[in-house]
């Protein structure tokens, strides 16, 4: 998985005096969790657009004034009610022996036969949350919807995959596509008894150009 660089300076007080000055300078307080104790930095409120502010999903690697280089996931984020802007982080340490929960966008690839005549698709999951160790995590999950017919659905477990754990039911729907007014009904069916009805009828031809 992609990792965004976090740069930030190690907090020495963690006072609401303090806390207040860092938002002012346009900074803003983090938290890092998972190693033997918490560890509290700031951070430039800019250096969170492309962690935040995106569909995809990445780990940070913060990086520390002194030098220090930790990997991280993002955990949580407050903003604030009316202004949005970004009042607190907290992240959570990456170990490469210790598996990580994370949010995954999904992607969906190819061309429905259900949408084509008509039908209507249904995005039920746009992401979903998975278990893996670091170094497995996948950038997005692909889903082939190129035989999703109308009335047809796939499920958590049609993608099931041995480099993670899918953390919903077997049964979730990830997308689907239902039949619409203007859907032709039993298209696809038709579909392939025509094809297979052209695929006779060459068969027919060829043997009375043979005899």
């Amino acid at each position: 998985m992609k990792s965004i660089t976090i740069k930030g300076s190690q907090r020495e007080s963690v006072g609401k005096v303090s806390t207040k000055a860092l938002r002012n300078a346009g900074k803003v307080p983090c938290v890092l969790y998972g190693g033997d104790k918490p560890m509290h930095f700031s951070a430039e409120e800019l250096s969170f657009k492309d962690l935040v502010y995106t569909p995809n999903a990445y780990t940070a690697v913060i990086e520390l004034e002194s030098g220090e280089k930790f990997d991280a996931v993002l955990q949580d984020i407050q903003f604030h009610p009316v202004t949005d802007k970004i009042l607190h982080v907290d992240f959570y340490q990456l170990f490469e022996d210790k598996p990580i929960t994370m949010n995954i966008p999904v992607r969906l690839e190819g061309n429905s036969p259900g949408v084509r005549n008509g039908g209507r698709l249904l995005f039920r999951k746009r992401k979903l949350a998975i278990k893996a160790l670091p170094n497995l995590l996948p950038d997005f999950i692909t889903v082939d919807i190129s035989k999703l017919r109308i009335g047809g659905t796939i499920a958590v477990e049609t993608i099931l995959n041995d480099d993670y754990t899918i953390l919903h039911p077997d049964s979730t729907a990830i997308v689907q596509v239902k039949a619409s007014r203007t859907s032709v009904a039993g298209a696809d069916d038709e579909e392939d008894e025509e094809a297979e009805g052209g695929e006779a009828a060459e068969g027919a031809e060829a043997s009375e150009a043979a005899e």
